[in-house]
């Protein structure tokens, strides 16, 4: 019995072994294509297809797709994850949805940019940045779940901004140069530009 119970064991650590990494979800939104999906999370359309049991190139919103080897994102640490949270609140209380997802997406498009700092609190840190973070709002707000939410829509590659790496509200008076930049969307009060 102990034989069969060890050979059982073994075929069962065997299979395991066999299996592919760990997959994460990821919830197609307006604007998707397979191939900018595959692109934000290092992977192939063709892996994309075969992993979510999809033959065509043609996806939809809402539709729920499964991202081989991705286990999740590890794009930001806890500390991130609230910093990030924090400057959602302080930059997009009252905006919708999408507008909270596309403050953390900027954040994200400039940590991938060269000529931004590489890292999340460097982003948000820089100087004149972010008018929440040289006034000092972002301490002055408590992140709310939605805004947590957003940040983790975000770090798992929902970017509603077309790859923004600048906003701002038209109604208030900001430095005439970001008028020069190419605004790639507008999300409630804010322009979204390149």
């Amino acid at each position: 019995m102990n034989l069969v119970r060890s050979i059982a064991f073994g075929a069962l650590l065997a299979l395991v072994a066999s299996l592919p990494a760990a997959a994460a979800t990821y919830t197609v939104r307006p604007g998707d294509t397979l191939w900018l999906i595959a692109q934000r999370h290092g992977t192939t359309v063709a892996e994309i297809q075969r992993a979510s049991n999809v033959w065509t190139t043609w996806i939809y919103p809402g539709q729920t797709l499964t991202i081989p080897g991705s286990g999740g994102t590890a794009r930001m640490s806890a500390s991130d994850h609230d910093l990030l949270a924090r400057l959602i609140e302080a930059e997009a209380q009252g905006e919708p949805y999408a507008g909270m997802v596309g403050v953390a997406a900027v954040v994200f498009n400039r940590v991938e940019d060269g000529r931004f700092p590489k890292t999340i609190p460097g982003v948000v840190y820089e100087r004149g940045a972010f008018e929440s973070v040289s006034n000092g709002l972002i301490w002055r707000r408590q992140p709310s779940a939605t805004a947590y939410k957003a940040a983790q829509d975000a770090a798992n590659g929902w970017d509603p901004t077309y790859g923004a790496l600048f906003f701002w509200n038209p109604s208030v008076p900001v430095n005439p140069w970001m008028w020069s930049r190419p605004t790639t969307t507008q999300i409630g009060n804010h322009l979204f530009a390149r």
